[in-house]
Parts: C-alpha cells; structure tokens; sequence
C-alpha cells in the first residue's frame, strides 16, 4: 500500500480554495479536499506583523502524486508564496487508504 499525506495549504476566500480543490482533484493529483474557514491567522509576513481570516484546504494524496500536487498548487495559487505543507498519514482506516489509492491510479 502507499503512503498517505494530508497536504495543507490556505487561500484569502472560500471560492479561491474551492478553485484550487476543484482542479487538484479533477487533476487527480488529490483523491479529496476539505475546506475549512474562515480560520483566523496570526503571522509575519515581508517584515510585517499581521492577523486576517484565511480559508484552510485539506487535500488527501499519496507520496507518489506530492510532488505533482505541490506544482499544482505553487502554480494555480494566487499567492507568490503559498504554503504547501504535508503531513503523513500515520494510520487510519484501511478501506478509506483503499480508496485514496484507487482514487489516484484511476
């Protein structure tokens, strides 16, 4: 079996996440997306302190498809620098890893 991440990443608005979600997962680069927002953010930023409400997209994939999904969102991003990050998927249930690796060799 593979192995699994949860890639993170935020937008400024809702539509700009599902935008990003839509084409990743239609790309087959992500077997699924969650949304979630607004999420206050606190951060440094070009030497600027600032808060604002982000909206937070959650995509499942597997290791083999990260670096073509971190492309993706890097170039379909309306951020310069957006943040891609992965987190591996340490367990969970075994009919839904199925799914996420049957989802992305289709």
């Amino acid at each position: 079996m593979a192995d699994f991440l949860t890639v993170s990443t935020a937008t400024a608005t809702r539509d700009q996440a599902v935008a990003l979600a839509e084409s990743a997962v239609r790309a087959r680069l992500a077997a699924g997306a969650q949304i979630v927002g607004p999420v206050t953010s606190v951060f440094w930023h070009a030497g600027e302190f600032g808060t604002g409400e982000e909206y937070q997209l959650l995509l499942k994939t597997t290791d083999a498809r990260y670096p073509e999904l971190e492309a993706h969102l890097v170039e379909h991003h309306p951020w310069d620098n957006p943040e891609v990050t992965a987190t591996a998927i340490e367990t969970g249930s075994i009919p839904y890893l199925e799914w996420i690796e049957r989802t992305l060799a289709d």
